[in-house]
């Protein structure tokens, strides 16, 4: 069975940095892309940051130049490294791995940041 278990959230100051991780247990099988993705309180969940399975990235602009995804094939384990966070960042931030047949989400963190 699958499970991605997101982690690193927390509460930050603004300009201060946080480094989520998403620990994938269990085999998912030709994986198209890797994403980041958030949903702030009363808003629509949306994509932060993805990266393809030949390594291309793709950010929303929101956080370009900000916030940085990566992946760690042996760890089988993604990350999101975020700087200069800002209080629109605030949000429950989400972890997704996709193939041709499924959607796979963890369970979600919370990162809050203070004005």
């Amino acid at each position: 069975q699958v499970q991605l278990v997101e982690s690193g959230g927390g509460l930050v100051q603004a300009g201060g940095s946080l480094r989520l991780s998403c620990a994938v247990s269990g085999t998912i099988f030709s994986v198209n892309a890797r994403g980041w993705y958030r949903q702030a309180a009363g808003n629509q969940r949306e994509l932060v940051a993805d990266i393809t399975s030949d390594g291309t990235t793709n950010y929303a602009d929101s956080v370009k130049g900000r916030f940085t995804i990566s992946r760690d094939n042996a760890k089988n384990t993604m990350y999101l490294q975020m700087n200069g966070l800002k209080p629109e960042d605030t949000a429950v931030y989400y972890c997704r791995v996709t193939n041709t047949w499924h959607a796979y989400w963890g369970q979600g963190t919370q990162v809050t940041v203070s004005s």
